[in-house]
């Protein structure tokens, strides 16, 4: 990814944040955390992915996002007017979280069953 490119994913990580924290008062979307943000090479499209404390109804939630982005992309486009054209946005679910829980989870159990062979 070009530097242009990464500038621009940056900017939008940190205003989506603020947006989320100062502009969106949904409770039904609880606790959510901006993971990363990849912005295709023509600077069209970007990628949000979002990652959700609460792991009850998360496709819910991303569904819900996606369906006011109209609403985050015209408040993101007033922070980055200095792009000819602002891209367009779409949220998924960012999933590292869980995977990395059950990976630690099967090092556990075998480090259990070692324990239960050394006794």
């Amino acid at each position: 990814m070009s530097t242009r490119l990464q500038k621009i994913a940056e900017f939008m990580k940190e205003e989506l944040s603020l947006i989320f924290l100062h502009k969106i008062n949904d409770p039904e979307l609880g606790m959510l955390t901006i993971t990363s943000v990849k912005v295709t090479p023509d600077a069209k499209n970007a990628k949000i992915y979002i990652s959700i404390f609460d792991k009850v109804g998360r496709d819910v939630k991303i569904a819900k996002l996606n369906s006011i982005k109209g609403y985050i992309k015209g408040q993101l486009s007033t922070k980055m007017s200095h792009l000819r054209k602002m891209p367009d946005i779409d949220f998924y679910l960012d999933d590292t979280l869980d995977y990395v829980e059950k990976m630690e989870n099967l090092f556990k159990k075998i480090h259990e069953n070692d324990n239960k062979q050394n006794d």
